[in-house]
């Protein structure tokens, strides 16, 4: 199982950002699939998850700015991250869990995610 992370960078706040996470080894159309980050003196936190069946859910903090979407014949999940500020500056992984999920409108709770991605750099500057 592999999860490869891409798209980040450096913008100005109000810019946008299109973050994308390919997946090899494994079908992804089985599985949930999330966003996390971590900003530099905090503790990793889900701000994304998009199920099997395309149901999506968001962290309050990112709630209407941001919109994951996945592409299971591309094995793409994407981020697409708008109207950025700098409480965003943060690492940014793509995760699957350990099992395949078996009701397809679920995202597994955070701990039942075991295969991350590298992580790529988001900063925001005001």
């Amino acid at each position: 199982v592999q999860l490869q992370a891409s798209g980040g960078g450096s913008v100005q706040a109000g810019e946008s950002v299109r973050l994308s996470c390919t997946a090899s080894g494994f079908y992804v159309a089985d599985y949930a699939i999330s966003w996390f980050r971590q900003s530099p003196g905090k503790e990793r936190v889900r701000i994304s998850c998009v199920a099997r069946n395309g149901r999506t859910d968001y962290a309050d903090s990112v709630k209407g700015r941001f919109t994951i979407s996945r592409d299971n014949a591309k094995k793409t999940v994407t981020l697409q991250m708008n109207s950025l500020k700098p409480e965003d500056t943060a690492v940014y992984y793509c995760a699957a869990p350990m099992h395949r999920s078996i009701l397809t409108s679920n995202c597994p709770s955070d701990s039942d995610f075991a295969y991350w991605g590298q992580g790529t750099q988001v900063t925001v500057s005001s």
